[in-house]
C-alpha cells in the first residue's frame, strides 16, 4: 500500500512488540498487578512461549490492539482503504438525533485484524491432534476473543448542538472504548480462562467437562503457567532477579512479591530533577538541573 499505510502498520507492529514497561499502547495502559512478573516476558510472541493463560492474554490484547489502531486510523484518514464507520443507525437512538459524525471504523478494524493477525497461524498445516495444532487453535481462539472485546465495548458517543449549548440537537457516532476497559475485560477473561486439550479429531476440548465450553469471547490455554520468578529460556521467562522493585508497595511491584521471597538489595543512585524554576516574561519557564540521591531496590 501507500507510505502512510506502511507507517501505520509499522506503528502497530512496534506497539505489539514492545514490552510492558516501554510506554506504548496497548501495553502501557495494562499494567495489571497480577501480571508484573509476566510483563517482562509477555510480548516476545515467539513459538517457545508456553501455551499458558498468560500467553492467551498476550495474544488477545495484541489482536485487540490491532483492531483499536486500525479502527482509529480509518477514522483519522491515515489509510486509503477505509474511512469513517458505516455502522447502521442504532434502533434505540432518539429520532431527532442525527446519526453521522465520523465514527471509529470498528468493522474494518475487526476484518483487517482477523486477516492480518490470524494469517501466521493459518499458514501452517499441523498434524491432527498434535501439540502444534493445539497451540494454533488456542492462538486463533484468543485472537478472536481480543477482537470481540474491542467490538463489544465500542459505543455511541454524541455531541450537543443548539443555541448556547442547549443540546436541542445531537450528532452521534460509533466510538472505541478507552483501551483500558478492553484490557479490564480481557483481564477478567484471563482470570476465568478455560483449560483445554486437543482431541484426536483435532478439536480443542475441555480438560474438565463440568465447565461450560468457552464462547468466542473467552480465553483458552493448554499448558499450566510456568514459574515466572525464575529465569527459564525454555518458557521464555526472564525471571525477576535484578528487577527494580518498590519497597513501600504491597502490590505485585512491591519487593516482597516481585522478588518471590528471595529478598532484595538496596543501592543509591543519582537522578537529575528540574529545580529552581523561574517564570520569565514572556512566556517561558527556565529551570536548573539538580542531582538528587535516591534509594532504589533490586531483587536478589
Amino acid at each position: 500500500g501507500s507510505y502512510m499505510q506502511n507507517t501505520v502498520l509499522i506503528k502497530i507492529l512496534g506497539c505489539l512488540l514492545q514490552v510492558g514497561y516501554k510506554k506504548s499502547q496497548p501495553w502501557a495502559e495494562l499494567n495489571y498487578a497480577g501480571m508484573y512478573r509476566w510483563c517482562e516476558t509477555a510480548l516476545s510472541l515467539h513459538s517457545h512461549m508456553t501455551a499458558c493463560r498468560e500467553t492467551a492474554f498476550t495474544y488477545a490484547v495484541s489482536a485487540a490492539g490491532v483492531v483499536n489502531a486500525i479502527s482509529r486510523a480509518c477514522r483519522e484518514g491515515e489509510l486509503s482503504s477505509c474511512g469513517c464507520s458505516r455502522t447502521a443507525r442504532p434502533k434505540d437512538l432518539p429520532r431527532d438525533w442525527l446519526w453521522g459524525g465520523c465514527g471509529d471504523n470498528v468493522e474494518y478494524g475487526y476484518r483487517f485484524a482477523k486477516e492480518f493477525v490470524d494469517a501466521k497461524e493459518r499458514e501452517k498445516n499441523y498434524a491432527k491432534g498434535s501439540e502444534e495444532q493445539a497451540r494454533m487453535l488456542m492462538n486463533l481462539q484468543n485472537n478472536e476473543a481480543g477482537r470481540r472485546a474491542v467490538y463489544k465495548l465500542a459505543d455511541v458517543a454524541c455531541k450537543c448542538h443548539g443555541v448556547s449549548g442547549s443540546c436541542s440537537l445531537k450528532t452521534c457516532w460509533l466510538q472505541l472504548a478507552d483501551f483500558r476497559k478492553v484490557g479490564d475485560l480481557l483481564k477478567e477473561k484471563y482470570d476465568s480462562a478455560a483449560a483445554m486439550r486437543i482431541s484426536r479429531k483435532g478439536k480443542l476440548e475441555l480438560v474438565n467437562n463440568r465447565f461450560n465450553m468457552p464462547t468466542q469471547e473467552d480465553l483458552v490455554y493448554v499448558d499450566p503457567s510456568p514459574d515466572y520468578c525464575l529465569r527459564n529460556e525454555t518458557t521464555g521467562s526472564l525471571g525477576t532477579q535484578g528487577r527494580l522493585c518498590n519497597k513501600t508497595s504491597e502490590g505485585m511491584d512491591g519487593c516482597e512479591l516481585m522478588c518471590c521471597g528471595r529478598g532484595y538489595d538496596q543501592f543509591k543512585s543519582v537522578q537529575v530533577e528540574r529545580c529552581n524554576c523561574k517564570f520569565h516574561w514572556c512566556c517561558y519557564v527556565k529551570c536548573k538541573q539538580c542531582p538528587k540521591i535516591v534509594d532504589q531496590y533490586v531483587c536478589k
